[in-house]
């Protein structure tokens, strides 16, 4: 069992104090330093991008050659201390050599969602003006072409010269660095359209939550860490970018969710360190679960008990036998080597998260938000529960539930190290996320066990009121709903069912997957009226089977298959501004 009661991550932090920083906690730079003095061989940065789509490693030793060499090009250059530098790519070695070359300029780095339009990127860059943009291929002839105040050069070897990789100066100027309470990273969380909401993250922020996090989990530097989910996303830049580059660990940078390159990726990897977020559980998951159907009842029947039995002895002995037991069936997946997965970015079913654990995979969740860097709550390992997104970080950090109901539910707010300085030049609308006395308030409801455990109910502005005075987390209904595969999405949503009395009820909005086309042998493209009745007479099915096991208040009480599906972020959670 891995004990962590004990247990301080920032510890060795202080063999270098004094002599490679001297705050209280080191910034981005410094703390990257003193990892290439601990592990100068150690492989730092790799992906499928070299020639013929060969592997190609960095070391630590060698990425920081390639940050130090584009961070004094850019100081030649004209980057000036507290400049903003962009950078919107795929997750790839030049993306993270840009990002820490930025920080060692003495810069403020702008990661920038890639999966946006040209247009909406625009309207970013006019919000943060930054002198610099580092662009992917696919995006940069666009941005060439504009006339921008700021100078435009490429993620991609295909643009040679103005290759990231390639710019380098013939003579050497010396930085102003950044220090720790500075501003290190500016994150959009919203506001494509009109005024962008932009995150300002100080390096003590960043540096801050990822030694606090370890402290409920142990990493290592044979650590291998992937990098799937959009790396420009606080999610991933912090929990796999920056937690790796903290303790010497290696990442693998993938560019796509594609299977069979998902699958080679975790494989040829040997990934250990499995980051994401409820879909890419629920996928494999379900891989899982119908290749063990497909060997017949029998073997299914022996396997759930098997399941059941080893979820017993990790959870009353500490001991991890279903890495032994169901070693082929996690081969067959992909995962075996895989020593911890952590789910963010939404609630995962409960079913899901025992799946994981019954099979072997130490399966725990973490919560936060973009505004707290992100991480504020991680499940130990070692003392797990399925109910809870995690236990928040108690001496480390404060958290409380504002104007909790009868049932200890209210919304939650913290303060700590790791919550942001504010809003890029929105002192109004960073007035609104805190109280008076300084609590950040996250918009999430939820309630806090004896332990210190944190269960999420739903976002405050989703919360649904019933006739009877019952409150609704639509995110609590569309979770029972992870493990059909005939669902490819589900938004729960309230409606007026009564007009004149006012009273509100449960909508599900269904988008089916194509497993429900191919079990009832209608193709998606020939949709007529009798294909439309099976459709939601098989989807009818689903939510009445649910429905069951909900509560009355809970049930959904209407339908809607729709055509096409909602638009999602770039961390696959449905974006609720969907017009009624």
């Amino acid at each position: 069992m891995d004990d962590l009661k004990n247990y301080n991550p920032s510890q060795f932090l202080e063999d270098f104090r004094g002599t490679f920083f001297t705050g209280e906690w080191p910034t981005l730079p410094e703390m990257f330093n003193i990892t290439v003095e601990r592990y100068p061989d150690r492989p730092c940065f790799t992906d499928w991008e070299g020639e013929n789509g060969e592997k190609r490693t960095y070391s630590y030793t060698q990425a920081k050659g390639l940050v130090l060499t584009l961070a004094n090009w850019m100081t030649v250059n004209g980057v000036q201390h507290g400049d903003r530098i962009a950078v919107s790519g795929k997750n790839s070695p030049e993306w993270a050599v840009v990002y820490l070359a930025a920080l060692y300029a003495g810069a403020v780095i702008c990661p920038m969602d890639y999966a946006l339009r040209p247009e909406e990127i625009e309207n970013l860059i006019a919000a943060a003006k930054p002198v610099m943009l580092f662009i992917d291929e696919e995006k940069y002839d666009h941005f060439a072409a504009k006339q921008m105040d700021c100078r435009v050069f490429s993620l991609s070897r295909k643009q040679g010269e103005l290759y990231s990789l390639s710019l380098c100066a013939d003579v050497q100027k010396n930085p102003e660095p950044a220090l720790m309470e500075e501003t290190a990273a500016i994150l959009f969380t919203s506001g494509t359209t009109g005024t962008p909401k932009g995150v300002m993250l100080s390096h003590k922020n960043l540096v801050s939550d990822c030694y606090i996090a370890q402290s409920n989990m142990r990493i290592f530097s044979t650590d291998v860490f992937y990098a799937l989910l959009p790396i420009h996303h606080a999610y991933t830049m912090l929990a796999v970018f920056i937690e790796a580059i903290s303790v010497g660990a290696e990442i693998v940078f993938g560019k796509s969710m594609a299977v069979s390159r998902l699958m080679k990726e975790l494989k040829d990897g040997k990934i250990t360190m499995l980051l994401g977020v409820p879909m890419l559980f629920n996928k494999i998951a379900a891989g899982i679960i119908k290749g063990i159907k497909n060997k017949g009842p029998v073997v299914y029947a022996v396997m759930k008990m098997l399941m059941a039995v080893s979820f017993i002895i990790k959870k009353t002995f500490g001991i991890n036998p279903g890495k032994r037991i169901f070693k082929a069936v996690l081969q067959q997946a992909n995962i075996y080597t895989i020593r911890i997965a952590i789910c963010g970015g939404g609630p995962l079913a409960k079913s899901v998260f025992r799946l994981y654990n019954e099979m072997g995979i130490n399966f725990v969740q973490g919560y936060g938000l973009t505004e707290t860097s992100p991480i504020i709550a991680l499940n130990p390992v070692h003392h797990f529960k399925i109910e809870s997104v995690g236990k928040y970080f108690v001496g480390k950090m404060e958290m409380k539930i504002l104007n909790p109901n009868e049932n200890g539910i209210g919304e939650i707010a913290v303060k700590g190290p790791m919550v942001m300085q504010g809003y890029y030049n929105m002192p109004e609308e960073t007035a609104k996320v805190f109280t008076e006395d300084g609590w950040f308030k996250t918009g999430d409801l939820g309630w806090i066990d004896k332990e210190n455990y944190l269960m999420l109910s739903g976002r405050v502005k989703n919360m649904i009121v019933t006739e009877g005075g019952k409150n609704v987390y639509p995110e609590e209904i569309e979770d029972a709903f992870q493990l059909e595969t005939d669902i490819q999405q589900i938004t729960v949503r309230g409606y007026i069912a009564d007009e004149k009395m006012k009273s509100e009820e449960l909508e599900a909005l269904v988008y089916p997957g194509d497993e429900l086309f191919a079990h009832l042998k209608i193709r998606r493209d020939l949709y007529d009226d009798d294909a439309r009745k099976a459709v939601e007479k098989a989807v009818s099915a689903i939510v009445e089977r649910v429905n069951r096991r909900l509560q009355p208040y809970q049930r959904i009480t209407r339908i809607t298959i729709l055509d096409e599906p909602l638009e999602m972020t770039t961390t696959l959670k449905v974006k609720r501004n969907y017009n009624s």
